[in-house]
């Protein structure tokens, strides 16, 4: 018999009496007494307690960056699994397995350990294959990632060293991959080896000799496999897991950047908290991510070994591509001419020709990527703290910068596929690589000017709108003959978002001069960053001041001179403007 015990009666006519409260039951008496043994001897339950009512913003682009994170979590599961019955070596075996068009051959046993992942082991190749779209899923949703902070303006302080984390997350996840794809041994990664190769014996000077210690002697030798397999499964995973911590913790403590909107400051956060509702829908997002990179990789095939057979250093093969992240090193190398390469005293060869696009490309891309905070500030001299993200479109020339470096970035990788075009279109190759040569040097610009005035004439378009409401399509006439369009101001709430931008102005230079009266010159550095800064905002469009919303909204009462009394809607418009001339003020 179960007994439950409630209060008398009576009891609740004694003065001071508080509500009863059913005890809680024994598991989560048990819950409660563990949560209190780890917080005595860790102290967890502060910061614990800090995160969960953590407040994050709700927008789709605050995703991306869960996608990349999911994807890394799904590679290290995939990744471990295939640790099992992968073999990292070089030694040679023959090949008795399943796949029969390459039984007796002579391979590595690292790639007929793959094979025998691909083909005996159940869900092997579903593992693979997940693995390895997870392993493109996390590189783009870095990438995309970094696309939206740039854009919005969301590296500015205090989150420059987030910044650097992302962009060197950025590099590691390209080198990781390279490592990743490599292991397999199969004709196309291992042609992907040898070419790394040779590009690492185009460093001056030391070249030769990072190749011997690379590969252990010469090329391929019998380390290379092992190497790789310990960066791959070890070192990179252990630096991006640390970074990616080191990223949240930061985003954690900081508050989280949120688009503009009524009520949303620089001094708040308007979201949910972690728990539940933060939790629960990261949750649920992680199972989706999931799913649909099991689907595609139920359904599309991706890195087909068995067709490209073992690696032979003899075959010289052609229409090898690298992986996407990896082509516009590629296409660098394409492009670059060869009257790059030197010889110097008739005893050493520089091959530049080489080296600029395979050595010093990679690296300069996410350095500038990572300068690119402290070179805008420079130019601003902003030292404010920012968690209001920027409209791309009020910040013309950093959007003009962003998509000519994707034009850029473009343009190499296409021109990674020079031989293929040429196959498949009938051209001739060297046609295509002048092409793209041309393309690089003029592209950009022309994307940056068309990027900018498309910023410029979108901001002027806000301040028509602000000014004088949206065209409505009804004419109206005035007692003198004269026609109006009747505009309808939006609300003030949807109004804000077009005026809550500063105001910005270049930076000039002021007239100095020593205790003689003598004009003095300006610091270099101040010359520069009037130079940069004119760049910046010589042509910026500014938003709406209370001064000329008020003159507009004078301005517009000559069309209440119409025959008939003011409608309804133009009295409850001009108190519109009434207000969001006080929000502006």
């Amino acid at each position: 018999m179960t007994t439950t015990s409630t209060p008398r009666p009576a009891d609740a006519l004694r003065d001071g009496d508080s509500a009863y409260q059913a005890p809680p039951s024994a598991a989560a008496r048990k819950v409660g007494g563990l949560a209190g043994w780890v917080d005595d001897r860790t102290g967890a339950a502060k910061p614990v307690g800090y995160l969960m009512k953590k407040v994050f913003p709700d927008h789709w682009s605050f995703m991306l960056g869960e996608i990349a994170m999911y994807s890394m979590i799904i590679c290290l599961i995939t990744g471990t699994f295939l640790t099992f019955w992968y073999v990292p070596s070089a030694g040679l075996t023959v090949y008795d397995g399943s796949y029969v068009p390459l039984r007796g051959v002579e391979m590595s046993e690292a790639y007929a350990s793959t094979l025998h992942i691909s083909f005996d082991i159940k869900g092997g190749l579903m593992i693979r294959q997940i693995h390895h779209w997870a392993a493109l899923m996390f590189t783009v949703a870095v990438v995309v990632h970094m696309f939206r902070v740039f854009f919005t303006g969301a590296f500015r302080k205090p989150r420059e060293i987030n910044w650097v984390i992302g962009s060197v997350l950025a590099l590691l996840s390209i080198i990781e991959g390279f490592a990743g794809y490599s292991l397999p041994d199969d004709l196309l990664s291992g042609t992907g080896i040898r070419a790394m190769a040779g590009f690492v014996q185009t460093a001056p000077v030391i070249g030769s000799y990072l190749v011997y210690g690379i590969f252990g002697g010469p090329f391929p030798g019998e380390m290379i496999i092992p190497r790789l397999y310990s960066v791959h499964i070890l070192l990179l995973p252990a630096i991006l897991v640390g970074l990616f911590t080191v990223h949240i913790a930061l985003v954690a403590l900081q508050k989280h950047t949120q688009f503009p909107g009524p009520g949303r400051t620089n001094d708040n956060v308007v979201g949910y908290p972690v728990m539940p509702v933060y939790a629960a829908k990261a949750g649920g997002f992680f199972f989706i991510v999931f799913g649909v990179l099991a689907l595609i990789s139920a359904l599309v095939q991706i890195n087909p070994i068995w067709g490209y057979g073992p690696y032979d250093p003899s075959p010289v093969t052609a229409g090898s591509q690298p992986d996407w992240y990896m082509g516009f090193a590629d296409g660098a190398l394409r492009l670059l001419p060869g009257w790059l390469e030197f010889n110097l005293w008739g005893e050493y060869t520089l091959s530049l020709n080489i080296a600029l696009g395979a050595l010093v490309l990679l690296p300069l891309v996410y350095i500038v990527l990572g300068a690119y905070p402290f070179v805008e500030r420079f130019v601003t001299k902003d030292e404010r703290e920012h968690h209001l993200l920027d409209r791309p479109r009020n910040n013309p020339v950093r959007t003009g910068i962003g998509m000519a470096g994707i034009t850029a970035y473009t343009v190499f990788m296409f021109a990674a596929g020079n031989d293929i075009m040429a196959i498949k279109l009938g051209l001739s190759i060297n046609d295509i690589t002048w092409f793209f040569r041309i393309g690089l040097f003029v592209l950009p610009p022309i994307v940056f000017w068309v990027t900018k005035r498309t910023c410029l004439a979108l901001q002027r378009r806000d301040r028509e709108q602000v000014l004088h409401g949206r065209e409505s399509g009804t004419i109206i006439r005035t007692p003198d003959g004269r026609f109006f369009e009747r505009h309808e101001a939006e609300l003030p709430e949807d109004q804000w978002i077009l005026v809550q931008h500063e105001a910005v102005r270049p930076f000039e230079i002021a007239a100095t001069a020593d205790e003689h009266g003598v004009a003095r010159p300006a610091a270099r550095s101040d010359r520069v960053r009037s130079a940069m800064s004119r760049f910046y905002f010589a042509d910026a469009v500014n938003p709406v001041t209370p001064a000329e919303l008020a003159a507009a909204h004078h301005h517009g009462h000559e069309a209440e001179a119409i025959e008939g009394p003011t409608p309804a809607g133009e009295i409850e418009s001009s108190s519109r403007d009434d207000a969001l001339a006080r929000r502006l003020e």
